[in-house]
């Protein structure tokens, strides 16, 4: 924020005009006025000399403003250092704080008095944790203590940032990488001089914050709250499990069981559904720092999306029991959903995009050469996927087409791309010559259709280039990219993947070829393909979603969404040709397992519906939507799920050594809550974080700055009545 005073300095400059051009100004002036009143008239000899002087300088103005010079302004504006001050939510700080020491004797040595700070890695300080939210009054004095002369912004975070200070410690997620990012985008070019962030170092969400406190060129002041010795305690620390099973089948799930400071224990672990115990495994502890993955088979004897409860008996001074419970929910289906992957040739993308689908262990791939085609039965699949393939001229594939079954184009250097555009009116590729050019990924904002999660959209975001044909690019209607082509550092707005809905077909269109550098890439990098999975799991789940070509149809972005999230429901209505409409109102009524109602209205979302009915309560809900179109009736119906999220509970003890990693490679330092009063000495110690002035300079026509016009109008005005009463008008 600049200061209430700036500094301005004004100037003309004459750009390509010669500067030689103002004596000639001048000279035209003084002859204009010295032609007008060099004459003998009625005035006296000074008096005339005043209304010379007059003249000459309008002329002379005049003459000036015709040869167009530039009027130059420079203003300097001091911009006080900004101090960003960040405080951590989350739950798992008042959770699991370190308690008060006790205080001295009465009478005795308060040994306490000549106590050092503890190492990184410590935390058990005096006074650090009496109330889990005394730092924020700490905090909150920092502003008053570094005077005016430091611009103090405060903020608090979990999964998001917002604007100022909170003792709520409420937040169910933390993600503390994605609150560094977000304040650098907001601040971004500004003169940030430190950053203090005050948090117990753990996150449960988003990458490790280390490499993104890089990006942030300033100094950073950490906090280390929360306490970094183990307590007594017994926990769930992750499931593994497949979200979908098949009716009849047993399916296993992995539990991570962990314990503190509980040797000798017997940890007595169970699984229920609908209060039945389901499974049961005793565990004996045998260490203070205990892990045990466990594997328990499960049987999926009931259609439909399952719930099950997995719980650790609590024991005795447990420092908490809420990290004791964990609740998963399991899609069982009686049928597996086929999809036909066409291509002309082998090509390492074809088993890319089989393993990416097939991870979902509700769709089977099966891969067909084009040649093999007159040999499948197209009705038996719920999805086409055309590999570099095209469809025009051939009879198998435009008889599959006539079926209306949902298909999905990948664009590559094989595809005949007058036959692709002769073949859909989808997407349109205009190019004069058969040539690739690599192109990037670039995840858009207003892609409604599906969800993708913000880590699988940064790293899609960062995967190295595919080959797209080179060309121009179209799409109907506007709304429906996923993924827009970035080439070199040129943010096009041409589609790379796009979903739509063409005569009652949903169709998307792939216009790249490449994917096993993507898995590759993200193999590389984090050694799993989850961001490729989700992609195509989406799409193939979004093409066949409506494959039976319902009327009406509304379903939820996903069926089970985390406490604290926005429920997204999506519908679709269509018309007697299956053309997709929005003219009709969709009203919904959700209800919870107690009964209580939630009524929403739709809002209208390109040709279809969307509604955003915000966070609701933890639990199962059913939902019933109608709308009518003419003298139709529809409605449809659904369920979905509000799942509790115990992430805050599934570590106990703080990260101090993050805390001290991030301070120490931006040259600031970490402190303990009961230090915080160090922090303004800290910073005004720092000479890196002092006041930068800025120069702005800004060009103008003199054409353009009125008080000149002003200037010359009030000149002839002043001549015009002095002559007036000399009795010269």
């Amino acid at each position: 924020m600049a200061r209430k005073f700036m500094q301005l300095l004004f100037s003309i400059t004459w750009g390509t005009v010669s500067g030689w051009w103002a004596p000639a100004c001048l000279a035209l002036g003084l002859l204009y006025a010295w032609l007008l009143y060099h004459q003998p008239v009625n005035l006296g000899k000074q008096f005339r000399y005043w209304l010379f002087a007059l003249r000459a300088l309008v002329v002379t103005l005049i003459a000036l403003i015709l040869l167009s010079p530039l009027f130059k302004s420079v203003s300097y504006n001091p911009q006080k250092p900004l101090v960003l001050v960040l405080q951590d939510n989350s739950q798992s700080i008042g959770m699991f704080t370190a308690p008060p020491k006790p205080s001295p004797p009465v009478g005795g040595k308060d040994l306490e008095s000549k106590k050092v700070s503890p190492p990184a890695g410590g935390g058990d300080l005096e006074g650090a944790g009496a109330k889990p939210a005394a730092f924020v009054d700490d905090l909150s004095a920092l502003k008053n203590e570094l005077g005016p002369d430091y611009d103090v912004r405060e903020f608090h975070f979990n999964r998001d940032v917002a604007d100022g200070l909170t003792k709520d410690l409420n937040g169910k997620q933390t993600d503390i990488s994605k609150a560094l990012h977000q304040l650098n985008d907001r601040f971004v070019n500004q003169n940030i001089g430190a950053m203090v962030l005050a948090t117990d170092g753990l996150y449960n969400q988003g990458s490790d914050p280390q490499y993104e406190a890089k990006n942030f060129k300033t100094t950073i002041y950490t906090i280390a709250l929360g306490d970094t010795v183990a307590k007594r305690d017994l926990l769930i620390g992750n499931i593994n499990y497949n979200k979908t099973a098949f009716l009849g089948n047993d399916f296993e799930i992995e539990i991570l069981t962990e314990a503190y400071q509980s040797k000798g224990e017997n940890m007595h672990l169970t699984v229920t559904e609908d209060g039945r115990e389901v499974a049961m495994q005793n565990i004996p502890v045998s260490s203070d720092d205990f892990h045990k993955v466990v594997t328990l088979k499960l049987n999926a004897n009931k259609k439909g999306t399952r719930r099950f409860n997995i719980s650790i008996a609590p024991v005795k001074n447990e420092i908490t029991t809420q990290n004791n419970n964990e609740t998963i929910y399991v899609d069982v289906l009686d049928v597996k959903e086929k999809v036909l992957l066409l291509y002309n040739g082998p090509h390492p993308d074809i088993s890319v995009i089989r393993q990416s689908i097939e991870n979902n262990r509700n769709y089977e791939v099966k891969e067909s050469l084009l040649s093999d085609l007159a040999s499948v039965k197209p009705g038996d699949y719920s999805l086409v996927i055309f590999y570099q393939v095209s469809g025009n001229g051939n009879n198998s594939i435009q008889n599959l087409l006539k079926s209306k079954v949902p298909v999905w184009y990948i664009v590559g250097a094989q595809t005949d791309l007058q036959a692709f555009d002769e073949g859909q009116k989808f997407m349109r590729i205009s190019s004069g010559r058969q040539e690739m050019q690599e192109v990037f990924a670039r995840p858009t904002v207003d892609f409604t259709a599906f969800t993708l999660s913000d880590s699988s959209r940064k790293k899609i975001a960062a995967f190295p280039p595919l080959l797209a044909p080179y060309g121009s690019y179209s799409s109907t209607p506007p709304n429906n990219t996923l993924l827009k082509q970035r080439i070199g550092s040129v943010e096009t707005t041409y589609p790379l993947l796009a979903f739509g809905d063409e005569g009652g077909q949903r169709i998307a269109v792939f216009s790249g070829e490449g994917l096993w550098r993507w898995q590759l890439a993200e193999f590389q990098a984090y050694g799993n393909h989850h961001a490729l999975e989700e992609l195509f799991g989406q799409g193939v789940q979004y093409l066949t979603a409506n494959a039976n070509r319902q009327r009406f149809i509304v379903y939820p972005a996903k069926r089970v969404f985390d406490e604290g999230e926005n429920v997204i429901l999506n519908a679709e209505l269509y018309n007697d040709a299956l053309e997709l409409i929005n003219t009709p109102d969709i009203k919904i009524d959700l209800k919870s397992e107690a009964g209580k109602s939630y009524s929403f209205l739709f809002t209208r979302n390109g040709q279809s519906y969307q509604l955003d009915a915000g966070t609701l309560p933890v639990g199962e809900y059913s939902y019933g939507a109608s709308t009518k179109n003419g003298i139709k009736q529809f409605k449809a119906s659904g369920q979905l799920t509000v799942k509790p999220l115990n992430l805050e509970a599934r570590q106990s003890a703080a990260n101090h050594q993050l805390l001290h990693t991030i301070a120490k490679q931006s040259g600031g330092e970490m402190l303990y809550p009961n230090q915080i009063n160090r922090l303004a000495n800290l910073i005004r110690k720092n000479e890196n974080i002092k006041t930068v002035v800025y120069e702005d300079k800004h060009y103008s026509d003199i054409i353009d700055v009125k008080w000149v016009f002003v200037m010359i109008l009030g000149l002839l005005s002043l001549e015009w009545f002095l002559r007036k009463r000399e009795g010269e008008i």
